[in-house]
């Protein structure tokens, strides 16, 4: 990409989005092709063919879908494959009628079976079953790597997908059912803090080892991708680093300086019972994470606080 390339960031105002758009901005891109949910409906396919004809735009981050935990993924299922399975087929081949000169397609680590080998590596995908409260998202998601994949041995287009681990940062979601764990986990800390409770009850039995990335980790890795990898295997981005859940509650217990105890309720479920990347291929080429969980944990906290404020 050239710094005046003009660039359409899909899910600009989302997490993973505005982490892209800060990254570029702080790059010296200047060209952005922004629109809101209110100002284009992603699911139309007209209206995104209409986009692609107006604006011409030379690069794209697809990075808008419809997310959410374990609680929304399992409650809205219909909602999270049909609306993702038209964002990203409708981009994706409006990119390519319009002739852009490369995509990137973000992808998640729920792709892979619930079962699969530890750590996760690109070929174990399709080698399984899924896991059950999530799948139609993860469905969704496999079609859109096979989307790109397809486009370009078919048309040749320069699409590629990438597949980040958990993440959590600036701009998530705090929603108490439908948000991820760690933002999840510190809304609940945070509401006990506030109601003098004694203690903090979280979902499952705290087993589950998890990996987590701050979404500027993965922001820099995308712009790394767009700008040097050019292949159709899609690829891993984490971090090489798991804790568990209950590693995870204590360590946002400390940071928010909740004083009472956890209890996990285990008739809810846990979900995956391990999900750890192999990330070795693009720290092979040059890519590798900078913030560690402590330091995003505090820094996550800190924009909380600032976010209830007003």
């Amino acid at each position: 990409m050239e710094l005046e390339s003009k660039i359409y960031i899909a899910g600009h105002r989302g997490m993973v989005g505005s982490a892209i758009l800060r990254n570029l901005r702080n790059k010296g891109y200047t060209n952005f092709l922004l629109k809101t949910s209110h100002e284009l409906d992603l699911r139309d396919q007209k209206s995104v063919n209409d986009l692609f004809k107006e604006y011409q735009p030379e690069y794209v981050f697809l990075a808008a879908a419809k997310v959410g935990g374990i609680i929304a993924n399992n409650s809205y299922r219909a909602e999270f494959l049909y609306d993702n399975l038209m964002m990203e087929s409708n981009i994706i081949n409006s990119a390519h009628q319009s002739k852009v000169k490369k995509l990137l397609f973000l992808g998640s680590s729920c792709i892979y079976p619930k079962f699969a080998a530890q750590p996760l590596k690109e070929e174990s995908l399709l080698s399984d079953y899924l896991e059950q409260t999530n799948e139609p998202y993860a469905i969704a998601k496999i079609a859109g790597i096979k989307l790109t994949e397809a486009y370009r041995d078919q048309y040749d287009c320069n699409f590629i997908s990438a597949m980040p681990t958990n993440l959590y940062g600036t701009g998530d979601n705090y929603h108490p059912q439908n948000s991820h764990v760690i933002p999840g986990m510190i809304h609940k800390f945070y509401k006990a803090i506030q109601e003098n409770k004694s203690e903090v009850e979280l979902w499952g039995t705290g087993s589950p080892m998890r990996e987590f990335m701050h979404s500027d980790d993965l922001a820099e890795a995308l712009v790394f991708l767009m700008n040097s990898y050019n292949e159709k295997q899609f690829i891993n981005i984490g971090t090489g680093e798991e804790v568990s859940i209950k590693q995870l509650a204590e360590m946002i217990k400390t940071t928010t300086g909740f004083e009472g105890q956890i209890k996990f309720d285990s008739s809810k479920p846990d979900g995956t019972p391990r999900k750890l990347m192999d990330s070795s291929k693009i720290k092979s080429l040059g890519w590798q994470p900078r913030i560690g969980l402590k330091e995003g944990l505090e820094r996550t906290w800190g924009e909380y606080q600032e976010l209830i404020k007003k």
